[in-house]
């Protein structure tokens, strides 16, 4: 059964000025050609909508790692953009956001388990995104790209490219590697506070390597702002000591005011 579309308007933090978006990019072609049999357009279903929704993730995914990125050669934000574009990586962004959920779909899709078909749902997400763009432009969009898309953890069973940027795959994991070449202690998380309501709650935390290194970061869950958190911090330090893990004798830092928490 169809969960309430309003629920999801809240746990991704938009809300439709134009409701009749959201139904559509929730709406299967099962659904719909069950509902007008022997129908052949496409105006009713999510279809048009996931075409759209394609090449605006793929235009704000390319933007947003060249603003991240700026010293990335084409290749490696070509490897970067294959990873978070791809089906693996969507699915599971559709399963944190619980899209399945949400989805219409016909008698026959529901028994056999549409609601958790990778494709069903990597569709839908595409067809959400085209929704929210054609409901409030693409700030919004933006929006939901860098927080669901961008600083996603991989799902446990996701296959990841070995020559991916670290910082796109395991963010702590990166860190941590980064701090042993560095000769500098492990890094440390805290949970600095927790706020909002139980429904959105957001959690803040801090993680530190050794006295001067430090970043703080917002999330959904503590373990979304702890991948945040060091996904901040292993930019900085490769940015001011270099790519070089001997840029810096072991145990020299930057002064603390250079990294200062963001």
């Amino acid at each position: 059964m169809q969960a309430e579309p309003s629920l999801l308007e809240v746990k991704i933090g938009y809300r439709f000025r134009d409701s009749v978006w959201l139904h559509r990019a929730l709406t299967h072609r099962s659904f719909a050609n069950e509902a007008r049999p022997g129908a052949a357009t496409t105006s009713g279903d999510n279809e048009q909508l996931e075409f759209l929704g394609d090449s605006i993730l793929g235009f704000l995914i390319a933007e947003a790692l060249v603003n991240r990125y700026p010293e990335s050669r084409e290749g490696d934000l070509s490897r970067m953009k294959g990873h978070l574009v791809s089906a693996a990586h969507l699915h599971g962004v559709a399963r944190h956001v619980d899209l399945g959920s949400y989805l219409a779909l016909g008698r026959s899709e529901e028994m056999s388990g549409g609601r958790s078909k990778k494709t069903l749902l990597v569709d839908g997400l595409e067809a959400l995104l085209a929704a929210m763009y054609s409901d409030g432009g693409i700030d919004p969009v933006r929006a939901f790209v860098n927080t669901w898309v961008l600083d996603a953890p991989p799902e446990p069973d996701e296959e990841i490219d070995t020559e991916i940027h670290p910082a796109l795959t395991n963010f702590k994991s990166a860190l941590q590697e980064l701090a042993q070449a560095r000769h500098l202690p492990q890094p440390r998380y805290i949970v600095l506070r927790e706020h909002g309501p139980e429904h959105a709650k957001l959690f803040t935390l801090e993680v530190r390597v050794g006295k001067d290194w430090t970043a703080q970061a917002d999330g959904r869950t503590k373990k979304l702002a702890a991948q945040r958190a060091a996904r901040t911090l292993f930019d900085r330090m490769r940015r001011e000591t270099g790519a070089n893990p001997e840029a810096r004798s072991p145990g020299a830092a930057p002064p603390a005011e250079q990294i200062a928490a963001s």
